[in-house]
């Protein structure tokens, strides 16, 4: 059954919580779309995704998704799974509003969360580089979730 809700539901949270990627659609400021996977930690309500130090053509804050959020700060996150199992399909949609952190407080959270989550961040610098927090607006959500 699907829903459309602004609050995510504990069962939504919990299949958000148990999965390690999600894909990111921003646009431009023409509407220009653009869609990338990314890895995302989840708390109090919101995502937080941070432009880690994996290999970039530019710097991190001449990233596509960074200059899309700047221009228009709608974006859209999916989390799924597939399986050939039609049953088992389902997925969260969450439509909202990113903004990349200052430095402080929230953003030293945010890095902390990704940290546990991601063994791979324990050992990259991760201060200096944009946070990416969404702040979900609308949450749709169908199938085996």
């Amino acid at each position: 059954m699907e829903k459309l809700s602004p609050v995510l539901t504990e069962r939504e949270e919990n299949f958000i919580r148990s999965h390690r990627i999600a894909h990111m659609a921003t646009a431009d400021q023409t509407g220009k779309p653009h869609v990338v996977p990314i890895c995302y930690a989840y708390e109090g309500g919101c995502l937080y995704s941070v432009i880690d130090e994996k290999p970039k053509k530019v710097a991190p804050d001449k990233l596509k998704r960074v200059r899309n959020i700047e221009s228009n700060p709608q974006v859209a996150l999916v989390i799924d799974d597939y399986d050939e199992d039609w049953s088992r399909l389902g997925f969260v949609l969450i439509q909202g509003n990113a903004q990349i952190l200052p430095m402080g407080t929230e953003q030293q959270r945010a890095i902390k969360l990704l940290r546990e989550k991601y063994p791979q961040y324990q050992t990259m610098v991760l201060e200096d580089k944009p946070i990416i927090k969404i702040t979900p607006i609308s949450v749709r959500s169908w199938g085996a979730i």
